[in-house]
């Protein structure tokens, strides 16, 4: 057995999330309008159902780099760009939105022709969520349940900030930031 690499992001890693992303978000919008919904998104909102047993896996499984994503994909993942001096780049083919969620961001307004992508931006930078996102080496085959959803890039040109682009564009802002000053 090789030695397990634990030293943060490389270029070339990929990275892959678990759990529900963008039920809770979609339920505290929900919520916030005082609007009904799916039952999905308001339960995940009102009582997380973090996958705990995902961790011990993605660790066993060789993860380099994880942290839950409560504060947003977007967010989140920012917070290793800076710990390990990358770039990451995400792909919204590889976010597969629940039918929840779906239903949830019609029901908050989506047409019907633009669910996937409003779902899709809650599952980025909505927050609220408690599912893992995990960095792994290359050539680790994942289970089912984890889903690639990018890659680690370069270190940005000297400078540069560390950054989370999504489709090759850059987001700014999403999720929570503690430090934010609105």
């Amino acid at each position: 057995r090789a030695p397990v690499r634990r030293d943060g992001a490389r270029p070339g890693d990929v990275v892959a999330y678990t759990g529900h992303l963008g039920l809770s978000a979609a339920g505290l919008a929900l919520l916030e309008r005082g609007v009904d919904g799916p039952a999905a998104c308001l339960s995940e909102h009102r009582r997380p159902s973090p996958p705990y047993l995902a961790g011990p896996e993605a660790s066993r499984l060789g993860a380099t780099a994880m942290l839950d994503v409560s504060d947003g994909l977007v967010q989140d993942l920012g917070h290793v760009c800076r710990a390990s001096g990358v770039s990451v780049r995400l792909e919204s083919e590889g976010l597969r939105p629940e039918s929840a969620l779906l239903e949830a961001v019609r029901v908050l307004g989506a047409s019907a022709g633009k669910a996937e992508e409003a779902a899709r931006r809650l599952m980025v930078a909505g927050g609220e969520d408690h599912a893992l996102a995990a960095v792994f080496p290359p050539e680790v085959v994942l289970p089912e349940h984890w889903h690639r959803v990018g890659t680690v890039g370069e270190a940005p040109e000297e400078g540069g900030r560390p950054s989370v682009t999504v489709d090759g564009n850059v987001v700014e802002r999403g999720g929570w930031d503690h430090f934010r000053r609105d």
